[in-house]
């Protein structure tokens, strides 16, 4: 299955409120911990190690390149 980087999340702006409010509240220390672990969860449903490393690589490329 390839990565899907398309429009995919029903309700972004609400999902994108819930992330940022999941944030408040912690230090920078803590919220980099709670990305870490969001990550690790995402990454722990996906399952998929091809796009795994699909999604590393598309996170690294800077866009603005």
């Amino acid at each position: 299955m390839p990565l899907n980087t398309k429009p995919n999340i029903p309700g972004p702006d609400e999902f994108y409120a819930e992330l940022i409010q999941s944030h408040d509240g912690l230090s920078e220390e803590e919220s980099a911990a709670f990305n870490a672990r969001l990550i690790l969860l995402l990454a722990n449903h996906i399952g998929d190690r091809a796009v795994l490393s699909d999604a590393l690589q598309a996170a690294a490329t800077d866009p603005r390149k």
